[in-house]
């Protein structure tokens, strides 16, 4: 599937109101947003909704929009997840033209700011450990403890913080602290850390640095060095805006942008937690970061989701100032909507059983004429064979049916796609019991699907030649989890045994089998597929993308 250039499309939300805003007063003058991942993981849909408002208020506003890492944790950063991350904003039809930065970027002045953080007396190395520090910090209801080293004279602190750039002390020995105010309401303003010694090789800028950044002192100084205007963050940012606005005011950066924060997406059946995330692959409850179980923006390219629906999807949600729970339903309708109006139709027998039609020619092949979309007369149509042998799906066959059981069973007539009137007049079952193969006669005068004498039929099927169609397997995905709210602390309680199906003996149609385009499409009465990258040749595999309807809601007693 190819990356589609997005248009501009004006929406309304409050951080839009506060963008035209700022330009209709001239304010600025041009916007400037900011998308700004850490390379330790790879994109989920919940980044999907954060890129699609900063690249789009940038296109709306003819302004422009940075992807910039926010590579300051080493340890945890790999090439990989920069590679994936350029790929899924593209993919989602996004571009930052020659706006890539990196924190790493800017790590001189960053140390070179916090040494005048130091001479201002506004900063100190703090001898505390880790675990003393987060006691001495307080709670919510009391205040913190100053530090015994938070008095230090500047010359002391600056010839520690030195010496931890130099590489002198261990890992976790020293830390750089803000000094703000130990009682203040808001924990993040007592005394945050700015710099932790962190001895490992950073993958831009190799062994030159000791010490790295903390997030809070690199994402606001990252911003005022490149000008953005708007720095567009989740909720969970909105205690550290004081920090932010502090470190601004207290040192001489070249602009002042503001932050506004916006709920987060939040979606039933799902964790979007990197940790959870993580963990699901590392412990192999799913087979990597790609799979299309997963809610990573890769996972739903290789389930073949349009990027189009996720957009979409977006748009509708919205932009808000609470967090709540989206109905992942909705994604799926939007999914939905766009694969009715652009999937083109195909047929495969997911779970064959074989059909001989006892009256039809020994030997004998005819064409038929299939259209490729119902609604789509330029989508042309295509040349399908019928023979005497066939596949039927497994569940379009009862021997004993219920009475609103329409499709076919021992005396019942009904209508196979494009071709002619069967009804089954034999069963034939194996040693167990099961039956294995079926008996049919056709009307040779209902070519086309319809009796000449007015006769009708109450289910028509799909189907394939036994002798052209070709084996494939399919992969039938669910949601990951039962629950519609999985806990984050015990998922694996909460996952879905019945997550993925793997159907190995499926049945598709040549020109399916011949397609490597990668586009999804539907497969008739059963869903929409798309070829996954595990096919090989001969060995065709296919994703189901998303069912017709929306069955798992029924399974599970949710909304789904």
């Amino acid at each position: 599937m190819t990356t589609e250039p997005v248009a501009a499309e004006a929406g309304r939300d409050f951080i839009r109101d506060i963008v035209q805003a700022d330009l209709s007063s001239k304010k600025h003058s041009r916007i400037v947003t900011r998308f700004p991942p850490e390379p330790n993981g790879y994109l989920h849909i919940g980044h999907a909704k954060s890129i699609a408002l900063n690249f789009g208020i940038a296109q709306e506003f003819a302004g422009k929009c940075h992807l910039r890492f926010d590579d300051t944790n080493p340890t945890k950063e790999e090439q990989e997840y920069i590679d994936s991350i350029q790929a899924d904003v593209h993919w989602l039809g996004y571009d930052w033209g020659t706006d890539l930065y990196y924190a790493s970027d800017y790590f001189e002045r960053l140390y070179d700011w916090a040494e005048g953080l130091i001479k201002a007396g506004h900063a100190y190395v703090d001898d505390q450990s880790q675990e003393e520090i987060r006691v001495n910090r307080g709670t919510l209801t009391e205040p913190g403890k100053n530090s015994p080293f938070r008095d230090r004279t500047v010359e002391e602190n600056l010839d520690l913080f030195r010496r931890m750039k130099a590489g002198e002390f261990p890992n976790g020995t020293r830390v750089l602290r803000a000094r703000i105010d130990m009682a203040a309401g808001n924990i993040n303003l007592r005394d945050p850390v700015l710099y932790r010694i962190l001895h490992a090789e950073h993958p831009r800028t190799g062994t030159k640095w000791s010490i790295y950044p903390s997030y809070d002192y690199a994402h606001g100084q990252s911003d005022a060095i490149e000008g953005i205007t708007h720095s567009i963050c989740t909720l969970e940012f909105e205690d550290h805006r004081p920090l932010y606005e502090w470190l601004l005011d207290k040192l001489p950066v070249p602009s002042k942008p503001r932050q506004y924060e916006f709920a987060r997406l939040s979606l039933t059946y799902t964790l979007l937690s990197k940790r959870v995330l993580t963990q699901l692959v590392r412990d192999g409850h799913v087979l990597g970061w790609d799979d299309p179980r997963m809610p990573t923006i890769a996972g739903l390219k290789r389930r073949g989701v349009p990027p189009a629906a996720v957009r979409e999807f977006v748009k509708r949600i919205g932009v808000a100032k609470a967090n709540s729970v989206v109905d992942v339903g909705m994604l799926e309708f939007c999914i939905r909507e766009h694969l009715n109006k652009t999937a083109q139709r195909r047929m495969a027998v997911l779970r064959p059983l074989k059909v001989v039609i006892e009256n039809y020619p020994e030997g004998q092949l005819e064409e038929l004429e299939a259209v490729n979309h119902p609604d789509d007369p330029a989508a042309g149509t295509r040349k399908i064979s019928f023979g005497r042998e066939l596949y039927i799906e497994r569940d379009d066959f009862m021997e004993n049916p219920p009475k609103k059981f329409f499709r076919l069973s021992p005396g019942n007539e009904v209508r196979l796609r494009y071709a002619y009137f069967v009804k089954c007049t034999g069963v034939i079952k194996n040693d167990a019991g099961e039956v294995v193969e079926l008996r049919c006669t056709y009307d040779p005068a209902t070519k086309g699907g319809n009796a000449p004498d007015g006769r009708k039929v109450k289910a028509t099927m799909h189907w394939l030649s036994a002798a052209q169609s070709v084996p494939a397997e399919i992969r039938v995905y669910n949601q990951l989890f039962a629950n519609p709210s999985p806990n984050a602390a015990n998922f694996a309680a909460d996952l879905n045994p019945e997550s993925l199906e793997v159907l190995p003996d499926a049945r598709i149609e040549p020109s399916v089998a011949a397609d490597n385009s990668g586009e999804v499409m539907q497969f008739e009465r059963q869903g929409y597929f798309v070829r996954d990258k595990d096919s090989m040749p001969g060995k065709p595999v296919f994703n189901r993308t998303i069912g017709l309807r929306d069955t798992f809601a029924k399974e599970v007693g949710g909304k789904g």
